[in-house]
């Protein structure tokens, strides 16, 4: 009798199992800001995470995803196989990276990351 009730159980929990779907592929990557002062010291970075910084995929001119940075500078997009363009909306401060094509293939992110340029002089 215990025998059959555990046989039960488990085909019941077997029917009833669930596996959530892992992200596949996308893009990911880190933005990094400099210079962060008007003169470079030896031994002290000039450069560091740019936290906070609204990124975006574009595919054929329609934006399909929006990510803010974090702290450390870095992001990332779970989008299906393609090609896309990938930039920063406008910054308040001036600061900017260059837009960047990126091809996501299937079963990987891929790697983009940006230098932004706070244009301190």
């Amino acid at each position: 009798m215990v025998l059959l009730l555990g046989v039960v159980v488990l085909g019941a929990l077997m029917g009833v199992r669930t596996v959530a779907a892992a992200p596949t592929c996308g893009i990911r990557g880190e933005v990094i800001k400099g210079p962060t002062s008007p003169v470079c010291r030896e031994g002290v970075p000039c450069s560091g995470p740019a936290g906070g910084v609204t990124v975006v995929a574009m595919r054929s001119g329609t934006r399909v995803a929006t990510t803010t940075t974090t702290e450390a500078g870095t992001y990332r997009f779970v989008l299906p196989p393609g090609t896309y363009v990938v930039r920063m909306l406008r910054s308040s401060i001036g600061a900017s990276f260059a837009a960047r094509t990126v091809r996501v293939t299937k079963g990987r992110f891929t790697i983009a990351n940006f230098e932004m340029d706070t244009g301190i002089r």
